[in-house]
This record gives structure tokens, C-alpha cells and sequence, in this order.
């Protein structure tokens, strides 16, 4: 048997404040975004590790999602795993980062369980970095700078 599954971590940092701190609608988001992708929810528990800690697990019928949330931080460490070769987590992570719009993302797909014979084991990774702040604060001192050399 060749198991091969898909496996998605990703770092939002920066997440909307009144977004981060409402674990029940977190919940209730990946929940819906995991039905609409076609799974069935086997299982789901939101668990208050410390203060500004929490985590909110979902496990269904190809795979599991935990996602981490750190509140005071702004913060949330999440992993998407999918059980088949053909699955893709990305349009189930997208629609979790829209709802927590983030101001920087960064994002690992691991193509993971690949048993080939002779092949190389190293997992085959994709990091994407998405710093919209940066991007803004960049086009904004282009624009200044344009404006300074106009008025000379």
C-alpha cells in the first residue's frame, strides 16, 4: 500500500484582534470550510491551555486540522492535514486565513508518506511569505519619494 497525504503548516501573524480572540467562531469556521470541501467532521474540541492560549482541533473523515491560537500575540500557528495523494488543503486554508485576515502568512506544504522505492526521502516542501505590511510600507515610500522629486 503507498500512502501518500498532503500536510499544510502555516504561521498567521498579525491576525485581526477581534478575529483571534473569538475561539468559537474560529471553530465554527473551519468546521464550515472543511464541510463545504466535501469531509464529514468525526470530531471537534476547542481546549484553553493557558490565558492567551487555546487550540481548536477538527478531525474528519480524510484527515485532521489543529490550529493554535495565541491571542495576546495576534497570532496562530495552523496545520491542515490530508489523507489522500489528491487532496488540497490550500482552498480550506485560504478560506480560514480570509476570515482571520492576517497581515503577514507563511505557508509549508509537505508532500508526506511517499514510500517509493530507491526515491529520495526528503520531504518536498513550498514556503510563500505574504508580508502586506511590508509590501504597503514599500509602496508608500515609493509614492513619497516620487512626490519629493516632483516638487524639486
Amino acid at each position: 500500500m503507498n500512502v501518500s497525504v498532503r500536510h499544510l503548516t502555516a504561521d498567521l501573524y498579525g491576525c485581526k484582534a477581534d478575529k483571534v480572540t473569538d475561539k468559537d467562531a474560529i471553530s465554527q469556521t473551519i468546521c464550515e470550510k472543511i464541510v463545504a470541501y466535501g469531509h464529514k467532521i468525526l470530531n471537534t474540541a476547542v481546549e484553553e491551555i493557558s490565558e492567551n492560549h487555546c487550540a481548536v482541533t477538527v478531525i474528519f473523515d480524510e484527515g485532521h486540522a489543529i490550529l493554535e491560537i495565541y491571542g495576546g500575540l495576534r497570532y496562530i500557528a495552523a496545520d491542515i492535514f490530508l489523507c489522500r495523494e489528491d487532496a488540497q488543503p490550500e482552498p480550506i486554508f485560504n478560506e480560514v486565513r480570509n476570515f482571520l485576515k492576517p497581515e503577514k502568512t507563511r505557508i509549508t506544504v509537505l508532500k508526506r508518506g511517499d514510500f517509493k522505492q530507491g526515491q529520495d526521502m526528503k520531504p518536498k516542501t513550498k514556503t510563500r511569505m505574504a508580508p502586506l505590511r511590508k509590501i504597503h510600507n514599500t509602496g508608500a515610500k515609493v509614492i513619497r519619494s516620487l512626490a519629493r522629486r516632483k516638487e524639486t
